[in-house]
């Protein structure tokens, strides 16, 4: 199915901040009073949902803007050591080109958002950011709104479980990336429309007929 918009997570589905997480949560654990990750919780971690991973790690939900509020200071103080994925850019500007809208949902800061992104931050039409008390399910609506897209052409791509029950609990398909902090297997047991195992897997995905006609001209070329 051709979708007209696609709203992407960033943390862990555009950009490579998973290894910056694992190096920072314990300071964060001390300085908030919640259990360290041990090196052998961090694949369990992996399969659990958001609230069996605040559970599990015994975080008080009171403390929660607080601690995300230092978690984007540390991101903006980071941001040079947190890297696209390969292949991001070529990806989004394909998407962009065939005609696809961009949104980005994270509950990181814009600024932070913008300067992971860099130049390809030009490339969203749409950005909904910072922690929302009422997840992600309101932010995509508000981004739909803005769009004037109906749910039936919408699609979300992240890297966690909550990114597939937010789609869900709006109405759009969703997309989940096999890279990011959520374990493959926990995502699939979700049975997500899309499961990307590869960047470029996007982009025949959501615009299959741009991939055809990219064929299309590479064979014209190879032919003349």
């Amino acid at each position: 199915m051709p979708y007209s918009l696609a709203i992407f997570d960033l943390d862990g589905t555009l950009a490579n901040s998973f290894p910056w997480f694992l190096r920072t949560i314990n300071d964060v654990a001390d300085r908030f009073g919640f259990r360290r990750v041990a090196d052998e919780d961090v694949e369990g971690l992996r399969h659990a949902s958001s609230r069996e991973i605040l559970s599990r790690l015994e975080v008080p939900l009171w403390k929660l803007p607080a601690i995300a509020r230092h978690a984007r200071r540390l991101k903006a103080e980071a941001a040079a050591e947190i890297a696209l994925f390969p292949g991001v850019e070529v990806m989004l500007r394909r998407l962009a080109e065939s005609g696809v809208q961009l949104a980005l949902v994270t509950s990181d800061s814009e600024a932070n958002a913008r300067e992971k992104l860099g130049e390809a931050a030009a490339l969203f039409a749409h950005f909904d950011c910072a922690a929302s008390l009422f997840g992600k399910p309101s932010k995509f609506r508000r981004v739909m709104r803005r769009a004037g897209v109906e749910p039936g052409k919408v699609i979300s791509v992240g890297d966690e479980v909550r990114d597939i029950e937010a789609a869900r609990a709006v109405g759009i398909a969703c997309g989940a990336v096999g890279w990011g902090y959520a374990a493959p297997a926990a995502l699939r047991a979700l049975a997500p429309d899309h499961m990307f195992e590869r960047m470029d897997e996007i982009v025949w995905t959501l615009c299959p007929g741009a991939v055809a006609r990219m064929s299309e001209a590479t064979s014209g070329n190879a032919g003349g």
